[in-house]
């Protein structure tokens, strides 16, 4: 690991300021993504700004009903926190999917959904990586690409968002807050990401030196019965491989509103917009879930080794609608297993 320096903030606007004079800088919230970066050599930051003292760690309701989650609060108390349980059950089930127990007390939200991709390219150095050296090229494309990317590739990346809390955050249409030298901003998560295309480099569309200071969700009646489901190549903590958030709210055999977010398939949490529109007035039942899935992977792209993402996508999602379609079975598991 290279040498840096290191600067405790104790307020926001000290957080903002110190980064804005060193650009060569990095905020660090749990450090669970970043230093392991470090100590391979893919990140370099000059000075490590902590921001783990600054309070950014509630979690509460907002006036209009929905939830404001602090950039600092960590996996643990998201998980558990009442009201996200309560609101959104396929958040909590997110995190817990995510990692285990330690690593959940220490990651904060704003680090999770600024965690990078987990391709062995990227943090291997002797290799190319255009997420890491711009231009070097993407060997992942005729290499090892089993877990990586099925929709919103392109030639110069095909690596895949690493968040389970981002899917679940994706489906109820999450709104990130930040702060600047400039004052403050917010971005919604669907314009979070930007689109891989030929600067898979540039991940975020947050000004430079921007500090993430929390999430807010809006409401969402929906999100109450609500599912996350993770498939992994073992039972232990795992990255997925392909993973689906969804809510649905039926009425006389009818989907009145749904929510749907695929992970582990593209650069960013998935919103499956061409499904939702498919399902909104169609029959609840397996043969319109399986025709949303359709609606949605007909853009997929698989590549020589991954091309079973479709058909698990597909299954899983005809799953989880299922289930959500059986409110006496929720009610008798509980909205949160």
């Amino acid at each position: 690991m290279r040498e840096f320096t290191y600067r405790r903030a104790v307020d926001t606007a000290g957080a903002v300021a110190l980064l804005d004079a060193d650009p060569g800088a990095r905020f660090l919230g749990g450090g669970t993504n970043l230093v392991d970066l470090m100590k391979a050599g893919v990140e370099r930051p000059e000075r490590l700004v902590d921001i783990r003292g600054l309070p950014l760690d509630g979690i509460e309701p907002t006036d209009d009903g929905g939830l404001r989650i602090g950039a600092t609060a960590t996996n643990s108390d998201v998980a558990a926190h009442p009201e996200v349980r309560r609101r959104y059950p396929a958040l909590t089930q997110a995190v817990l999917a995510g990692a285990s127990g330690q690593l959940r007390n220490m990651a904060t939200v704003g680090g999770n959904l600024l965690q990078r991709t987990r391709c062995g390219y990227f943090t291997d150095l002797s290799r190319p990586c255009n997420k890491r050296e711009p231009g070097s090229g993407c060997p992942a494309i005729a290499g090892e690409h089993r877990n990586h990317a099925i929709l919103g590739a392109s030639e110069h990346c095909v690596a895949v968002h690493p968040s389970d809390m981002g899917v679940a955050l994706t489906a109820f249409d999450a709104v990130v807050t930040y702060e600047t030298a400039d004052g403050p901003g917010e971005l919604a998560l669907a314009d979070f990401y930007l689109p891989v295309g030929g600067t898979p480099h540039q991940e975020t569309a947050l000004p430079p030196g921007a500090l993430i200071t929390g999430v807010t969700l809006p409401p969402a009646p929906v999100g109450a019965l609500s599912r996350y489901r993770k498939v992994r190549e073992r039972a232990s903590y795992a990255f997925a491989i392909g993973s689906v958030a969804a809510a649905l709210d039926v009425r006389d055999g009818v989907v009145r509103d749904v929510r749907l977010a695929y992970g582990a398939v593209a650069s960013r949490p998935w919103r499956a917009r061409a499904a939702e529109e498919v399902l909104r007035g169609a029959p609840a039942d397996a043969g319109s879930f399986a025709a949303a899935a359709d609606a949605e992977l007909a853009a997929a792209r698989p590549l020589a080794h991954n091309g079973y993402k479709v058909t698990l996508l597909r299954n899983l999602t005809v799953a989880v609608l299922s289930e959500l379609a059986e409110p006496t079975e929720l009610a008798q598991e509980g909205a949160v297993r």
